[in-house]
Formats: structure tokens, sequence, C-alpha cells
């Protein structure tokens, strides 16, 4: 058990310091902001003293999370290999789309990678993004893929690139002659 709560509070020294190195403030910056002393914040990330309740409390209102959140971050740390085989794979047969969650979600990282391949003459049309401002790459691997953006439609050939943030409808279409495949990464606001 002792081992366990180590672990815990060792990742979240690091993950405190992280944050902070995340917005790109010093030191003295996150001090002015929680109002803890610079000297506690960077024992805090060293691991040399354990937050209390109210210190934390505080660090979490600056960083803008809950403290199961910022918890959560540090205890379930997502694995780093994600071997192909327990990659989960699902198939809408009405219109050929395959898609793969090469690198799925989890509660301490921002981005997710997917494989798609979508057959020649498939259209898969979103009415809302899932989450406004989500940040989006599209990086075609082989065949061609019309996107559409904002009422702007984008022709993405093999090694094109397509990157944006959805605020609202969004169309995929593969015209063919051969199916498309491409990698999807997805950066959550």
């Amino acid at each position: 058990m002792r081992n366990e709560a180590g672990a815990v509070e060792a990742g979240l020294a690091a993950r405190l310091g992280e944050l902070r190195m995340e917005r790109g403030w010093s030191l003295d910056e996150l001090a002015r902001r929680s109002g803890l002393s610079r000297s506690t914040l960077s024992r805090l990330e060293r691991g040399e003293l354990s937050p209390t309740a109210a210190q934390l409390g505080r660090l979490c209102s600056v960083h803008e999370r809950t403290m199961s959140r910022l918890l959560l971050e540090v205890e379930a740390q997502p694995p780093q290999l994600v071997p192909a085989g327990r990659q989960a794979v699902w198939r809408d047969e009405s219109t050929g789309f395959v898609r793969r969650s090469v690198s799925p979600p989890h509660a301490g990282l921002r981005a997710e990678v997917i494989e798609g391949l979508l057959d020649a003459g498939a259209v898969i049309a979103y009415e809302n993004p899932p989450v406004p401002g989500l940040e989006q790459h599209i990086w075609v691997l082989e065949g061609t893929l019309e996107v559409t953006v904002d009422a702007t439609a984008h022709t993405v050939g093999p090694g094109d690139c397509l990157r944006f943030r959805l605020r609202g409808p969004s169309r995929f279409h593969c015209p063919g002659p051969e199916r498309v495949r491409y990698a999807l990464m997805i950066v959550a606001p």
C-alpha cells in the first residue's frame, strides 16, 4: 500500500510541474496566481512535500481542474503501447466506413489517433462537432478524401494533411476510384 501511495505522490508532483510548464508559467507566476509560496511550489513539484487538501484545491483552481480530474490524470496513467490486436475497430456497413482507434482517448491525455477507411463513393456527414472547437488533423495515406468544414470543401490527396478546429457541420466523401485510408488526430480543446 505504501508503494502505491508513493507512486501517486510522485505522479502528482510530476503532473503539477507539467501543468505549470504547459501554460508557460514560471514558479513566480504560479505563486502569484495560487497564493502559495515559490519555495512551496518548487518542493511540491520535486516531490519533497505532499500537498495539503487546501494547497491542492488552490492549484486545481488555477489549473481549471477538479481535484478528481487531477487525481485521475495521476492515478490512471495510460499505457504507452497500444498493441494492434487491442485497438478497437468499428464498422459502418451502410457506408463502408471502418474506424480503428489506434491511440484511444484517455483521461490523462488530450489527443487520440484514428485510422479511417472509407469506400469509394461513400459519404459521412456530421451535423455538429461532439465538442465545439475540437482540433483535428487529417493525413491521407492512400486515395483521396474530400472534407467539407465550415462550408469549404478541401480535396486531400496522398501525403496531404488538413488541419482545423471543428465548430460546425462536417462532411467526409471518398470520390474514388479506390477507397481512402487516412489518419485522424483529434485534440481536445
